[in-house]
């Protein structure tokens, strides 16, 4: 992750983050491209009774069960919502792996530390844990995820016992 409160010298190039930019519903989101392992084709989704509704269910990746984290339902959240995603980006958390279903890849961009500001109060209403940062890219807000927060311990707790 980049440094996002100290003041850059004169003549200093300001430190950057390259990102994966994908689009979410009307929002576009970044990831640090380290947290990034793929993006891939969606799979099947198995759901899992009692997870939140951010929680899409289970699907096969690469031959193992992945949790997947519907990021619409996550950031902005609309009842009813399922199956409109059209990419699944494959994240490096702890204890495994997870995937993120989003509408659209966008590329590869890289955001300046001055870009992103910390999160409003409010806006952590949503996904308070899951957004590292918000800012602007092409006149356009941006999300900054923190791929280590995306689920809480307690679901993932809930899907060791479903997949156990």
């Amino acid at each position: 992750m980049i440094e996002r409160d100290r003041p850059h010298a004169p003549g200093r190039a300001p430190e950057r983050m390259a990102s994966l930019v994908c689009r979410v519903a009307t929002r576009s989101c970044a990831i640090p491209i380290g947290a990034v392992i793929e993006t891939v084709r969606p799979r099947p989704i198995e759901p899992i009774a009692g997870a939140p509704a951010f929680v899409a269910g289970l699907a096969v990746v690469r031959g193992a069960p992945v949790l997947v984290v519907d990021a619409a339902q996550l950031l902005c959240p609309e009842p009813g919502r399922t199956g409109r995603a059209a990419r699944f980006v494959t994240l490096r958390t702890a204890p495994q792996p997870i995937a993120l279903a989003v509408d659209a890849v966008l590329g590869v961009r890289w955001l300046a530390s001055e870009q992103l500001s910390a999160l409003p109060p409010l806006a952590g209403a949503v996904a308070p844990d899951a957004i590292a940062a918000i800012g602007a890219l092409d006149a356009r807000l941006v999300v900054v995820l923190e791929a280590a927060r995306l689920v809480p311990p307690a679901v993932l707790d809930l899907v060791d016992r479903t997949v156990s």
